[in-house]
């Protein structure tokens, strides 16, 4: 399903696309590849651990990622520089910026 024409791909955890994991932590990078559109999609679940393995990230379409969580589709145009994590506190999912606490909003 296309929420976003010409996404592009981004990398992501084995994690986060076997639904091991929830989407938690995302961080916008200077684009490596045409196809690249910076994102950097990590789980609930990634330790520093397995994140050191890079056998453990892949690349994987935006759009897929946005039909594994929606809230991602807002916060595809945000800068390069965007340290960000999903927030579910039971009522809602908030978007909050990492460095500052701040809630994003679209």
């Amino acid at each position: 399903m296309e929420f976003i024409p010409q996404a592009g791909a981004c990398l992501t955890t084995k994690n986060v696309l076997s639904g091991a994991g929830r989407v938690r932590w995302m961080v916008r990078e200077e684009s490596r590849a045409a196809a690249d559109n910076g994102w950097r999609i990590f789980s609930s679940i990634d330790t520093d651990e397995y994140l050191a393995d890079s056998g453990n990230m892949v690349i994987a379409e935006y759009n897929r990622l946005c039909g594994i969580e929606p809230a991602l589709i807002g916060i595809w145009d945000l800068p390069v520089g965007s340290d960000l994590q999903l927030v579910d506190d039971g009522r809602s999912i908030k978007i909050v910026d990492t460095p500052s606490g701040r809630e994003i909003t679209s």
